[in-house]
């Protein structure tokens, strides 16, 4: 059984080392890459101001998260749901780097002693589409994934958008084998069909006449210069 996680956080900026802190986290459930319904979403109080940059992009103000719990109130909740799992992230090292420091301030071993690996999808989207965007708006509009309800950015539907992006960026692994195992049957049914006999078309003595009228006007308009002229009788 595959188990995954794809995983997305909010925060207060963008350096956790400047002591800014997660807002908002949402994880949820893939195995064998459907997904379960299964999913933990969190708004966070940081205990701290959010810098105006960021709240432009997620729309998350203080006074929303002034009645949340804290991060040491969710973390073991939080680790408990993604033990063991494989988890998917956009933009991984953002978001690692993030959880990473509220563990550690909570003195609880890093992210990688509870997961089984981390997928970054952008790493994957840019050698897969090298020299394009690949910021997730962009991705699902390459893939065809519906994203018009994302005016803001939000963890939850992040990773709601991030699964149908990452199904999509792998299609055909899980089904490799598959075709390699068809080909050599599809070739077979392809030979084996009856082809139809091709039809010769020749047109009539008036067409060419037509024809040669047509390139001795062009030749005249351009001085010379028709390099059809004397290509009038049939290919």
């Amino acid at each position: 059984m595959l188990r995954q996680i794809i995983l997305d956080t909010e925060t207060t900026g963008l350096d956790p080392n400047q002591g800014h802190r997660i807002i908002e986290v949402a994880a949820v459930e893939m195995v064998n890459r459907r997904l379960t319904g299964n999913h933990l979403h969190r708004y966070v109080n940081p205990d701290r101001d959010i810098d105006a940059g960021a709240m432009q992009v997620h729309g998350i103000t203080p006074e929303f998260l002034q009645d949340k719990p804290r991060f040491a109130d969710i973390a073991r909740e939080f680790v408990d749901f993604i033990q063991g799992a494989e988890l998917i992230i956009h933009n991984a090292p953002f978001d690692v780097g993030f959880l990473n420091t509220e563990l550690r301030l909570l003195g609880m071993d890093a992210l990688s002693a509870w997961c089984a690996g981390v997928v970054d999808t952008l790493t994957m989207a840019k050698a897969l589409h090298p020299g394009q965007r690949n910021n997730l708006d962009a991705l699902c509009k390459r893939y065809g994934v519906d994203n018009a309800a994302r005016t803001l950015h939000g963890a939850l539907l992040d990773c709601e958008l991030l699964a149908a992006v990452y199904l999509a960026l792998t299609r055909g692994q899980e089904s490799l084998s598959i075709g390699l195992d068809d080909a050599g049957f599809e070739q077979q049914a392809r030979s084996s069909r009856p082809r139809p006999r091709p039809v010769a078309f020749v047109a009539p003595a008036e067409a060419h006449s037509a024809h040669a009228e047509l390139l001795q006007a062009i030749d005249k308009e351009s001085k010379g210069a028709c390099l059809w002229l004397g290509q009038t009788g049939p290919a």
